[in-house]
């Protein structure tokens, strides 16, 4: 499995697995269940969700299917920005812990910005990583001024990711905020990064999967892939698309079809608001 590495200097997989509406339909839980263990036993072990996803039924699924192996799990969580102030932050901490059961998250991000000040999120997140309720702490959805408040706060240069909006049809990061980030040796956490399946009917990529021998969710994800300080979480509640997206890694894109993409998907000519789902 390729690796990201944090600025903690710890390695985490380049491919992880999204928890976003998995655990709200009975029917298919057995399946989504199925399909975490799957991805584990094939190096998928970074795992995410948040206190948001299914308010809770998320962690709860990805508690069942993680038993036993807690150890082998880089599990990623997000707490809500109402959540993130010095007083609710150590419970929605709790909360979360309780539904994963597990004694610590890995890596615990504010989810998008808030009322809170982001200084006083940064003392809640230090404090939770002395208590050992949490290895590391970050942030998703932060934009480039917020991005530069946080480096001038006490507790910044701490932040592990940005875990952000990217992929082929989403690319307004890297005018500003991917080099950013780049220079500080923080990596990006790509969601959404098939654009939650609307890219494989795309037909400007389905043409260059067609062309280059892979599928389309293959070629949007190795091309994020690319990149060495990118981590890639697509969700999928099934063992085959899972199969299908762990493919990728064997589709390491050359200079040339990556030239191809830019033309297909052209990088961005300017400054724009962060893109967000």
């Amino acid at each position: 499995m390729k690796t990201v590495t944090l600025p903690s200097g710890e390695f985490v997989p380049a491919f992880g697995m999204g928890g976003w509406n998995l655990g709200e339909d009975a029917a298919t839980r057995a399946e989504e269940i199925a399909t975490l263990r799957l991805g584990l036993d094939l190096g998928a072990t970074l795992i995410d969700t948040a206190e948001m996803y299914g308010d809770g039924r998320s962690e709860e699924l990805i508690a069942e299917a993680i038993a036993g192996r807690r150890d082998d799990v880089f599990l990623v969580s997000k707490l809500y920005p109402h959540n993130a102030s010095a007083k609710k932050a150590a419970a929605a901490c709790e909360h979360s812990l309780k539904r994963l059961k597990t004694d610590r998250i890995d890596l615990y991000l504010l989810h998008w910005r808030g009322s809170v000040p982001l200084a006083e999120t940064l003392q809640a997140f230090m404090r939770l990583k002395e208590a050992g309720k949490i290895r590391h702490y970050g942030v998703s959805n932060l934009d480039f001024a917020d991005m530069q408040e946080l480096g001038r706060l006490p507790g910044g240069e701490g932040v592990a990711t940005n875990q952000l909006l990217y992929n082929l049809t989403r690319r307004g990061i890297e005018w500003d905020l991917l080099p950013r980030l780049r220079a500080r040796r923080v990596p990006v956490m790509a969601y959404s990064p098939i654009e939650q399946g609307r890219l494989t009917g795309n037909r400007k990529l389905v043409g260059f999967a067609e062309r280059h021998g892979m599928t389309p969710a293959q070629a949007g994800l190795a091309w994020l892939l690319a990149r060495e300080d990118v981590i890639v979480i697509p969700k999928t509640g099934r063992r085959d698309r899972l199969k299908e997206n762990l493919g990728a890694l064997s589709h390491a894109l050359s200079a040339d079809q990556l030239l191809e993409l830019d033309g297909l998907f052209p990088p961005p000519r300017g400054a724009t608001a962060l893109e967000m789902l």
